[in-house]
């Protein structure tokens, strides 16, 4: 091309860049072809050159752009970050930024904060953050764009709390944040639940004016989320003016695994009443509170916002449905979405067996698992986890001794405190309790509240008094302010005749100001979740109920039903103990549920606390009685009554 096409062309380029430009800085599709097909005399543009590598780069030219800066004769400190952000957008961008580093070494101007700022966010993207740091180290007044490129360096490699740190010394050093920088700071808080920095991050952003950013304050609630702290997070929420779907969802699953299904519930259908479509995520909390609630139909509702087919092809909706009819007793439609499922990874597949195992199906649990193998998926820790599970909820030491040493030897798992958790909880309601108590001696790992209470509860079982003592005194140890512990404990006293030391536990248990959690059972009914306690008259139907466990004791009296009265904990008249025993939560909860339910349905009670042996006795009968199904998750597993009797082979 002769001199003059070529100052042609480039008056082409000019008058586009100059008049051209988009708002995005993308270069107009004639400029993107007058540089693709030739090199441009670029003296004819040297006053252009950052404007025109900005519009190159943008454009997704990155190796033209380097192109052109290399053939600079005066690359400058407006030009440097612009061809460094090139190289940090190659395949490999390391040679090219290193090549780069080097040549702005030798210029005067390589102490720019642009120029350093761009060079640390390269080698953050190689992964490179010892030179990130150092490059960072170089800057004698850092901006909030190089602070907020470290904060992000380290957020990316995984490294949240040392993220955290360069922002306590940022601010400390007087950086106020933009809402870019608050928003990725209030997200390291969150991960590592800083809670302290992240507050002082919050009120920054407000004293800035930059809270009511949705991208801010969205950071903020899930700070306080995954803090634990739902009333602030609701505060945040509720003074958001535009809510998007990412709050919703966060607020929602906040709920849910804050241990505050309801709310999860109501803020999940307000949701719907204002008009916002809920995305996976939302869905996904809503059914994780439907499972703590055992509410089945609440569950059917929340599975209907979205289309099937999202089920069946998101592995982690598809779970959280699983895992929801499994654990709501209804493991037939758990299976039905576990075989129409596309995409079946190893959770899936886990959580199938984890819910047969909870319900008693342990058969086909293990049929499961051969058959996950067959199709050549290889167990792991958690499937391990499914099956000893499944061991423990029927009584079954020697498959759980089994499925344990075969992980250990043949699978090559070091066993979690999980695994141990179940092998202890098998061996002590077997009646093991010396090889359990030895397991835990044995384990490489501290034993936790979790193992030591089960030790506990086959003490319960086997009226080992003396074991229980040592036992309750590593739970007072490790969780000092539990009241299940003392309960525990007192109930064996109580149940061995030791009524003195019963009462002196009592009595410590209120020096310390420790108070026993209420036991209190759920049903679902008509679209609301009832909850009921022990004596509980402050329901609307209260005469009709009471009036229902007067007939139905009646019954089963008749049946030779004689109120197991030890094992209530007091030392009180045992016509008062069995009045007691009548007004158990679960009781009532199945009283209110054949008031309102059809002839022959399945009743659905979720219970916070353990079923006592009495209810569990009391429960067969019923079932009987009124030809009803009626299924009972407490704390520790599932039963499922049936005609006079129980899933749990009365092991639980």
């Amino acid at each position: 091309m002769s001199g003059a096409a070529d100052a042609a062309a480039a008056a082409a380029v000019r008058r586009l860049l100059v008049t051209g430009v988009r708002p995005n800085n993308h270069l107009p599709p004639l400029a993107v072809k007058l540089l693709h097909g030739r090199l441009l005399r670029l003296d004819l543009l040297t006053d252009l050159f950052p404007l025109l590598l900005r519009a190159v780069t943008s454009s997704g030219l990155h190796l033209r752009a380097l192109r052109i800066h290399s053939l600079l004769h005066n690359p400058s400190h407006l030009t440097f970050p612009f061809a460094l952000k090139a190289a940090s957008r190659l395949p490999d961008p390391l040679p090219a930024g290193a090549q780069l580093h080097g040549q702005s070494l030798k210029l005067p101007y390589h102490s720019n904060p642009h120029v350093l700022t761009s060079l640390l966010s390269l080698y953050a993207k190689c992964g490179r953050l010892h030179d990130a740091q150092r490059v960072f180290d170089e800057m004698l007044q850092p901006s909030t764009v190089s602070w907020t490129a470290l904060i992000t360096a380290y957020m990316d490699a995984g490294r949240f709390q040392e993220a955290v740190g360069v922002a306590r010394n940022a601010f400390a050093s007087g950086m106020r944040p933009d809402g870019f920088t608050a928003m990725r700071v209030l997200t390291a808080c969150a991960r590592v639940t800083d809670l302290v920095t992240g507050e002082a991050v919050w009120r920054l952003a407000e004293q800035e004016g930059i809270a009511g950013s949705v991208f801010v304050a969205t950071a903020a609630l899930d700070l306080y989320v995954k803090c634990g702290e739902m009333e602030k997070a609701r505060e945040v929420f509720d003074r958001m003016q535009d809510k998007d779907v990412v709050a919703w969802s966060a607020m929602v699953g906040g709920y849910a695994s804050n241990g505050l299904p309801r709310e999860a519930l109501e803020l999940f259908f307000a949701m719907q009443a204002e008009g916002m479509r809920p995305d996976c995520y939302t869905v996904v909390g809503a059914l994780s509170a439907c499972t703590r609630l055992g509410a089945l139909d609440l569950g059917r509702r929340a599975v209907g916002m979205l289309r099937w087919d999202e089920f069946l092809d998101n592995p982690v909706l598809g779970t959280a449905l699983i895992d929801m009819y499994a654990k709501c007793g209804s493991t037939g439609e758990a299976g039905t979405v576990f075989q129409q499922m596309r995409k079946r990874d190893i959770v899936v597949w886990n959580a199938m067996i984890l819910g047969l195992g909870m319900t008693g199906q342990e058969k086909i649990a293990f049929a499961l698992a051969g058959q996950m193998e067959k199709s050549g998926m290889t167990l792991n820790d958690n499937t391990f986890l499914g099956l000893l599970c499944s061991c423990t909820h029927t009584g079954l030491v020697k498959d759980g001794r089994w499925y344990f040493r075969n992980m250990t030897q043949l699978y090559h798992i070091s066993p979690r405190i999980e695994h141990y958790g179940c092998m202890v909880d098998l061996l002590s309601r077997a009646g093991l309790l010396e090889e359990a108590r030895q397991m835990i001696e044995d384990m490489p790992i501290q034993a936790n509240a979790v193992i030591w209470g089960a030790l506990l509860g086959g003490c319960k079982i086997h009226r080992d008094a003396d074991l229980a003592e040592h036992v309750l005194k590593q739970l007072i140890r490790l969780e000092p302010w539990n009241s299940g512990n003392y309960v525990m404990l007192s109930n064996i006293y109580s149940n061995s005749g030791r009524w003195e030391d019963a009462a002196k536990l009592r009595l410590e248990m209120k020096e310390k100001g420790v108070e026993k959690v209420p036991a209190s059972s759920c049903v679902e009914f008509d679209g609301k979740v009832h909850e009921f306690r022990v004596g509980d008259k402050s329901h609307p139907l209260s005469d009709q109920i009471y009036m229902k466990l007067e007939e139905l004791g009646m019954e089963m009296k008749a049946m030779g039903y004689k109120p197991t009265t030890e094992v209530v904990m007091f030392d009180i008249e045992d016509e008062e103990k069995e009045h007691t025993l009548v007004h158990h939560s679960e009781k009532i909860a199945i009283a209110f549920s054949l008031l309102t339910t059809k002839p022959g349905e399945t009743i659905r009670v979720t219970k916070n606390l353990r079923v006592c042996s009495d209810c569990h006795t009391a429960i067969k009968l019923i079932s009987r009685i009124t030809n009803r199904e009626i299924i009972v998750r407490d704390n520790n597993r599932f039963h499922c009554f049936r005609d006079g009797h129980c899933s749990c082979n009365d092991y639980w």
